[in-house]
């Protein structure tokens, strides 16, 4: 028995000596990095990227989510998402190339358009040896393999499944359910407000206007050039389909930008599209719609809801007799508005003063937050309050912040008959609390208000129900 149990001691000091060289084999593998990039060049790293710049907004975004956002020590202007990628060092390709060659990255991320854009500045960083990987995704089919990609330049293979399962997991829910939808919901999708042109039906926007339940009454227009997501179109035929648009969706951003809801109301002949008719304009981030980016099953989400709004905006699911956290409050308040996601419209967001919250950094609720949208949606539109740097999700709601969301959220008049409020003084708002009250929308207890008391989710209903 002593010779077995000393056999035994070895084995198992042996197995814990070599551990350090398994998990040093297991780090090094997968290591070296060799593929084709899209624009046609060879990639080849021996290790994984450590030091990077992303010439795209994009890019910068899969790097967060794959747990990468470290790694980058600069970003084009147009990177503000995650909020903290707002204020990285910021490169442009259109600049000199000596910029970037001096942050001495190990590895520049671009993308063809980028390539085709400024062809010197791709050969000059190559002669100063800093490689330079082009990646994009054009269509829906080819966005697992760009992840991928992305993750083995930085070693983040393992992460990159993790993020399709659930970009995956999240556009198969909303297929499945707006599929049961009929009739079908006609859209026409505005890609340029410069001759008016769409998206391809391939293309990552008009995949989504799919998979949100939409029909594009421009499903077969032939794309500007071979392989691009921009198709032609034109005002004339949008005209001659003005009865069959139920809904007219314009795209904002910085490379393709259609026109916003009054521009596009005034245009001649426009008064004649159903959309148009009926207010059915909708606007939408291109960051959120036609970028690969894991964001984009909350634009899919969101042109659901532009689509069908009595159905993907309704409150069962936040309905009921227990009291509400502010997180409740929010997903209520969201959908009972039919607010539309927060994107920053601008790269310039993050570079003004802002008197009010700065979307993205409450420190209670970060951009991973599964409802991150809906509460910085909420807090920008001012329907909802927040103490300092914190919105504090998981508190209570009292009648007193009710009162206040109420009261913004719809058009209330002073009444002539005051009901008197025992505890007014109480309130943090007196005059609001006074007009809700003399309006009929909250009842007093024994002629007391209670501010303080929390509501329930239910009561947050019915007193939204007054707007």
């Amino acid at each position: 028995m002593r010779r077995t149990r000393t056999i035994t001691i070895i084995i198992i000091l042996c197995a814990l000596l070599c551990l350090p060289l398994a998990a040093a084999g297991a780090a090094g593998e997968g290591a070296a990095v060799s593929f084709i990039d899209d624009d046609g060049s060879e990639v080849s790293l021996d290790q994984p990227a450590r030091r990077i710049i992303s010439l795209y907004s994009g890019h910068t975004e899969c790097l967060y989510y794959l747990g990468m956002g470290g790694s980058l020590i600069g970003a084009h202007s147009t990177s503000t998402f995650p909020p903290e990628a707002a204020y990285l060092p910021r490169f442009d390709y259109n600049a000199d190339p000596e910029i970037i060659i001096a942050a001495d990255p190990d590895l520049v991320i671009s993308r063809p358009t980028i390539t085709r854009r400024v062809p010197e500045l791709i050969e000059a960083l190559g002669k100063a040896g800093i490689p330079v990987v082009s990646l994009y995704a054009e269509t829906l089919d080819g966005f697992d393999e760009y992840l991928r990609r992305m993750a083995a330049l930085t070693g983040a293979g393992g992460a990159a499944e993790t993020v399709l399962a659930d970009f995956h997991a999240r556009l198969d829910e909303i297929s499945e359910l707006t599929a049961r939808f009929e009739p079908k919901a006609r859209v026409f999708f505005e890609s340029t407000e410069t001759e008016l042109r769409t998206v391809t039906s391939d293309s990552m926007a008009g995949m989504a206007i799919r998979m949100a339940g939409g029909v594009s009454v421009a499903g077969d227009a032939p794309p500007v050039t071979e392989g691009s997501s921009i198709a032609a179109f034109g005002a004339e035929r949008i005209l001659e389909l003005a009865d069959d648009i139920d809904v007219y969706i314009s795209q904002r951003g910085a490379m393709n930008a259609g026109g916003d809801e009054h521009s596009i109301s005034i245009r001649p002949g426009f008064q004649a599209v159903k959309a148009i008719r009926e207010g059915r304009i909708y606007l939408i981030s291109e960051k959120i719609v036609s970028s690969p980016s894991p964001r984009y099953p909350t634009g899919v989400m969101e042109l659901a809801r532009y689509f069908y709004p009595e159905r993907m905006n309704g409150l069962e699911a936040y309905s009921g007799p227990e009291p509400a956290t502010k997180r409740d409050f929010a997903n209520i308040v969201f959908r009972a508005k039919r607010l539309s996601v927060f994107v920053p419209s601008s790269s310039k967001y993050y570079e003004t003063d802002h008197a009010e919250h700065m979307y993205g950094l409450f420190e209670d609720v970060t951009w991973r937050d599964p409802d991150f949208d809906v509460i910085e949606t909420c807090v920008q539109a001012g329907f909802i309050g927040y103490d300092g740097a914190m919105y504090n999700p998981d508190a209570p709601v009292t009648r007193d912040e009710l009162a206040r969301t109420v009261f913004v959220s719809g058009d209330f008049a002073a009444r002539d008959a005051r009901v008197d409020i025992a505890d007014l003084d109480a309130c943090a708002n007196g005059r609001i609390t006074q007009t809700l009250v003399d309006n009929g929308v909250f009842a007093l207890e024994e002629g007391y208000f209670h501010p303080e008391r929390e509501v329930t989710k239910d009561e947050i209903i019915a007193a939204l129900g007054f707007v």
